[in-house]
Protein backbone atom coordinates (compact mmCIF):
# COMPACT_ATOMS: atom_id res chain seq x y z
CA UNK A 1 0.00 0.00 0.00
CA UNK A 2 1.60 3.27 -1.08
CA UNK A 3 1.95 5.97 1.58
CA UNK A 4 2.92 9.02 3.11
CA UNK A 5 3.83 10.59 6.27
CA UNK A 6 3.48 13.77 7.10
CA UNK A 7 4.95 15.41 10.85
CA UNK A 8 3.16 18.95 11.87
CA UNK A 9 5.91 20.58 14.12
CA UNK A 10 3.71 23.13 16.32
CA UNK A 11 6.63 25.58 16.79
CA UNK A 12 9.13 23.68 19.43
CA UNK A 13 12.22 24.84 20.14
CA UNK A 14 14.12 21.56 20.37
CA UNK A 15 15.40 19.24 16.92
CA UNK A 16 12.05 18.04 16.08
CA UNK A 17 12.30 19.00 13.16
CA UNK A 18 15.54 18.21 12.25
CA UNK A 19 14.71 14.44 13.73
CA UNK A 20 11.79 14.10 11.93
CA UNK A 21 13.42 14.64 8.45
CA UNK A 22 16.23 12.74 9.37
CA UNK A 23 14.32 9.84 10.15
CA UNK A 24 11.35 9.76 7.41
CA UNK A 25 14.73 10.48 4.55
CA UNK A 26 13.45 7.79 2.28
CA UNK A 27 9.73 7.98 2.85
CA UNK A 28 7.23 10.21 1.22
CA UNK A 29 7.10 12.76 3.72
CA UNK A 30 5.99 16.24 4.78
CA UNK A 31 7.31 18.12 7.84
CA UNK A 32 5.12 21.15 8.29
CA UNK A 33 6.53 24.07 10.69
CA UNK A 34 4.66 26.49 12.66
CA UNK A 35 6.41 29.50 13.42
CA UNK A 36 5.25 29.81 16.78
CA UNK A 37 2.77 26.95 19.14
CA UNK A 38 -0.58 27.38 18.01
CA UNK A 39 -2.10 24.20 19.42
CA UNK A 40 -2.97 20.50 18.51
CA UNK A 41 -5.92 21.60 16.24
CA UNK A 42 -4.30 23.66 14.15
CA UNK A 43 -1.51 21.18 13.23
CA UNK A 44 -3.98 18.16 12.93
CA UNK A 45 -6.22 20.41 10.35
CA UNK A 46 -3.15 22.03 8.72
CA UNK A 47 -1.46 18.30 8.40
CA UNK A 48 -4.85 16.56 6.97
CA UNK A 49 -5.33 19.56 4.75
CA UNK A 50 -1.92 19.28 3.03
CA UNK A 51 -2.50 15.11 3.10
CA UNK A 52 -2.85 13.33 -0.96
CA UNK A 53 -3.63 9.57 -0.11
CA UNK A 54 -7.05 8.57 -0.87
CA UNK A 55 -7.87 7.64 3.18
CA UNK A 56 -6.35 10.24 5.77
CA UNK A 57 -5.16 8.99 9.30
CA UNK A 58 -4.52 11.56 12.02
CA UNK A 59 -2.68 9.96 14.93
CA UNK A 60 -0.76 11.06 17.92
CA UNK A 61 2.91 11.46 17.74
CA UNK A 62 3.77 9.11 20.60
CA UNK A 63 1.60 6.68 18.80
CA UNK A 64 -0.74 5.28 21.81
CA UNK A 65 -2.44 3.50 19.77
CA UNK A 66 -0.28 1.51 17.21
CA UNK A 67 -0.49 2.49 13.54
CA UNK A 68 -1.07 -1.13 12.63
CA UNK A 69 -4.47 -0.23 14.13
CA UNK A 70 -5.03 1.45 10.33
CA UNK A 71 -5.14 -1.90 8.69
CA UNK A 72 -8.64 -2.85 10.81
CA UNK A 73 -10.06 0.57 10.11
CA UNK A 74 -9.45 0.35 6.00
CA UNK A 75 -12.08 -2.23 5.55
CA UNK A 76 -14.95 -0.15 7.19
CA UNK A 77 -14.28 3.03 4.86
CA UNK A 78 -14.12 0.21 1.58
CA UNK A 79 -17.12 -0.73 2.89
CA UNK A 80 -19.32 2.84 2.92
CA UNK A 81 -18.11 4.27 5.73
CA UNK A 82 -16.76 8.08 5.69
CA UNK A 83 -14.99 8.06 8.69
CA UNK A 84 -13.33 5.57 11.36
CA UNK A 85 -12.59 6.81 15.02
CA UNK A 86 -10.62 4.60 17.34
CA UNK A 87 -12.68 4.77 20.52
CA UNK A 88 -11.38 3.77 24.23
CA UNK A 89 -14.98 3.39 25.34
CA UNK A 90 -16.18 0.33 23.02
CA UNK A 91 -15.37 -2.72 24.37
CA UNK A 92 -13.95 -5.62 23.06
CA UNK A 93 -12.44 -8.90 24.08
CA UNK A 94 -9.62 -8.77 21.99
CA UNK A 95 -8.24 -4.88 22.77
CA UNK A 96 -5.81 -4.10 24.85
CA UNK A 97 -5.87 -0.87 26.76
CA UNK A 98 -3.60 1.30 29.47
CA UNK A 99 -4.91 4.17 31.32
CA UNK A 100 -4.98 5.06 35.10
CA UNK A 101 -8.00 4.97 36.37
CA UNK A 102 -8.66 8.96 37.13
CA UNK A 103 -8.12 9.97 33.48
CA UNK A 104 -10.51 7.35 32.41
CA UNK A 105 -13.18 8.90 34.89
CA UNK A 106 -12.75 12.51 33.59
CA UNK A 107 -12.76 10.89 29.59
CA UNK A 108 -15.87 8.91 30.47
CA UNK A 109 -17.47 12.62 32.11
CA UNK A 110 -16.55 14.65 29.06
CA UNK A 111 -17.68 12.23 26.60
CA UNK A 112 -21.20 12.13 28.49
CA UNK A 113 -21.18 15.96 28.01
CA UNK A 114 -20.05 15.66 24.54
CA UNK A 115 -22.57 13.18 24.00
CA UNK A 116 -26.03 15.32 25.02
CA UNK A 117 -24.43 18.46 23.68
CA UNK A 118 -22.78 17.93 20.41
CA UNK A 119 -22.99 13.84 19.01
CA UNK A 120 -25.70 11.39 21.08
CA UNK A 121 -24.07 7.72 20.26
CA UNK A 122 -20.30 8.98 20.26
CA UNK A 123 -18.78 7.18 23.25
CA UNK A 124 -14.78 8.14 22.42
CA UNK A 125 -14.64 11.72 20.17
CA UNK A 126 -11.15 12.50 22.32
CA UNK A 127 -9.05 9.34 20.74
CA UNK A 128 -6.47 10.51 18.90
CA UNK A 129 -6.88 8.31 15.88
CA UNK A 130 -9.20 9.00 13.22
CA UNK A 131 -9.45 7.76 9.72
CA UNK A 132 -11.13 9.37 6.74
CA UNK A 133 -12.37 9.46 3.32
CA UNK A 134 -9.60 11.81 1.06
CA UNK A 135 -12.79 14.61 0.37
CA UNK A 136 -14.51 14.01 3.43
CA UNK A 137 -11.54 15.46 5.33
CA UNK A 138 -10.85 18.23 3.18
CA UNK A 139 -14.45 19.24 3.53
CA UNK A 140 -14.70 18.75 7.64
CA UNK A 141 -11.05 20.24 8.09
CA UNK A 142 -11.57 23.00 5.79
CA UNK A 143 -14.72 24.46 7.99
CA UNK A 144 -12.91 23.35 11.40
CA UNK A 145 -12.48 26.86 13.47
CA UNK A 146 -10.79 25.56 17.18
CA UNK A 147 -7.36 25.20 17.13
CA UNK A 148 -6.89 23.40 20.41
CA UNK A 149 -7.90 19.78 22.15
CA UNK A 150 -11.12 20.25 21.83
CA UNK A 151 -11.33 20.21 17.87
CA UNK A 152 -12.27 16.36 17.64
CA UNK A 153 -15.30 17.00 19.12
CA UNK A 154 -15.84 19.95 16.51
CA UNK A 155 -14.95 17.96 14.01
CA UNK A 156 -17.60 14.61 14.39
CA UNK A 157 -20.36 17.47 15.39
CA UNK A 158 -19.53 18.90 11.64
CA UNK A 159 -19.80 15.36 10.27
CA UNK A 160 -22.89 14.64 11.71
CA UNK A 161 -24.29 17.64 10.24
CA UNK A 162 -23.27 16.95 7.38
CA UNK A 163 -24.69 13.54 7.50
CA UNK A 164 -21.15 11.34 7.26
CA UNK A 165 -21.58 7.97 8.04
CA UNK A 166 -19.37 7.58 11.23
CA UNK A 167 -17.98 3.62 12.31
CA UNK A 168 -16.63 3.82 16.19
CA UNK A 169 -14.25 1.09 16.39
CA UNK A 170 -12.35 0.09 19.28
CA UNK A 171 -8.53 -0.08 19.10
CA UNK A 172 -5.79 -0.77 21.57
CA UNK A 173 -4.27 2.39 23.10
CA UNK A 174 -1.97 2.60 25.54
CA UNK A 175 -1.07 6.08 27.86
CA UNK A 176 2.22 7.67 27.61
CA UNK A 177 3.53 8.89 30.82
CA UNK A 178 4.87 11.85 29.74
CA UNK A 179 1.43 13.20 28.23
CA UNK A 180 1.52 16.92 28.67
CA UNK A 181 -2.27 16.81 28.97
CA UNK A 182 -2.98 19.16 31.85
CA UNK A 183 -6.19 16.91 32.48
CA UNK A 184 -8.12 19.37 34.69
CA UNK A 185 -7.17 22.76 33.51
CA UNK A 186 -7.98 20.56 29.68
CA UNK A 187 -10.96 19.32 31.08
CA UNK A 188 -12.96 22.33 32.56
CA UNK A 189 -11.51 24.46 29.00
CA UNK A 190 -12.62 21.61 27.20
CA UNK A 191 -16.16 21.54 28.70
CA UNK A 192 -16.80 25.39 27.47
CA UNK A 193 -15.29 24.36 24.41
CA UNK A 194 -18.66 22.06 23.43
CA UNK A 195 -20.94 25.06 24.11
CA UNK A 196 -18.60 27.13 21.78
CA UNK A 197 -18.68 24.54 18.91
CA UNK A 198 -23.03 24.90 18.68
CA UNK A 199 -22.24 28.53 18.78
CA UNK A 200 -20.02 28.68 16.18
CA UNK A 201 -21.85 26.29 14.17
CA UNK A 202 -25.63 27.01 14.69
Amino acid sequence: MAYEVIVVDDGSKDATVEVAKSELAGTPHLVLINGKNRGKGCCVRKGMLAASGKYILFTDADLSTPIRELNRMIPYLEDGYDIVIGSRAVQDPVVKRDMVWYREIMGRTYNLFAQLILFPGITDSQCGFKCFKHDVARDLFSRQKLEGFSFDGEILYLARKQKYRIKELAVHWFQDPKSKVKLFKDSIRMFFELIKIRLLHA
